[in-house]
């Protein structure tokens, strides 16, 4: 059965662009849910032919519903609901949308003990180095949804169920099975937060919403050798538009050259100086044989 434990946890944070509703292509509409965003792929008006990436915070379900309705349709229901990852921001709400919807939730392997009620993520890491936010980041919450009977493992492929011309990338280090999307055709990237354009860790430029590449979320990342080949990955596929998971859309020079640099900087840009998980990483999901690990780095 099913079950969210934070589904009555309020997050007392938020920023200037809640709220705010973009188009990065004619199919592609990212919707900003306090400080995390959420994207809905799809052409305007394909009431059912379309697919939601993340969910939000715990209690965005019915802003979801309702812009998922404005844009595709009264009634509108998604293919499906694919999770770059199960952190708290952006399977906050995947549980009720599942529910009221009935559709099937997708997400990497290395997830699934996060997103079946099974393990808890490593702890947050407040003593990292950075800002406000990542000091706050102590009472955010690690607990896992029990998304059961409705996640699913992503296809093998690397095909994305319900959308046909994009495919899933695995981007690791801010967590275990975190995947990134690509659509070749445009270069249009849903990262996740592999790496993000807004400094997340510090809480002005976040309230703020300061335009600014950088790495993922210094207080939740737990393998920073990983993140930065994450970070190399997606860079040299030379993305043209970039959707993430914190921060608003990039597109231009600001990403065709930032995210080379990003890449080729990371560890001096990027990475923290110190932190628990800088010289003790952690990127495992536990509950996984040796068969299962060796199938999950595509």
């Amino acid at each position: 059965m099913a079950e969210n434990p934070m589904k009555n946890l309020k997050i007392p944070m938020t920023t200037v662009g809640s709220g705010d509703e973009v188009e990065l292509r004619p199919d592609v509409y990212g919707l900003t849910l306090q400080f995390v965003n959420v994207a809905f792929i799809g052409n305007p008006g394909s009431l059912r032919d379309w697919v939601l990436i993340d969910t939000g915070l715990p209690q965005s379900a019915d802003k979801i519903v309702k812009v998922a309705n404005e844009r595709f349709g009264t009634g509108a229901r998604p293919t499906a609901i694919i999770l770059t990852h199960g952190h708290f921001d952006h399977a906050g709400s995947a549980v009720e949308l599942a529910q009221k919807w009935d559709v099937p939730v997708y997400a990497h392997q290395l997830e699934m003990p996060f997103l079946t009620g099974k393990s808890k993520y490593p702890s947050y890491d407040p003593g990292v180095e950075g800002g406000l936010n990542s000091r706050l980041s102590a009472v955010f919450p690690n607990q896992p949804v029990d998304l059961q009977p409705y996640i699913h493992n992503l296809p093998m492929d690397h095909s994305v169920p319900g959308l046909s011309e994009w495919r899933w990338i695995h981007t690791p280090g801010h967590a275990p099975g975190q995947i990134s999307l690509f659509r070749e055709e445009d270069g249009t990237l849903i990262a996740g937060d592999a790496f993000i354009t807004v400094d997340q860790d510090k809480l002005w430029d976040s309230m703020i919403q300061k335009r600014e590449l950088c790495g993922p979320p210094r207080y939740a990342t737990t393998d920073w050798t990983a993140a930065r080949e994450s970070v190399e990955r997606l860079a040299s596929l030379r993305p043209q538009y970039a959707l993430t998971g914190h921060g608003q859309p990039m597109m231009g020079p600001d990403l065709t050259e930032g995210l080379p640099r990003l890449a080729a900087h990371f560890d001096e840009w990027a990475k923290p100086s110190h932190g628990k998980y800088v010289d003790h990483p952690t990127n495992e999901a536990p509950g996984l044989g040796d068969d299962e690990r060796r199938h999950t780095d595509m």
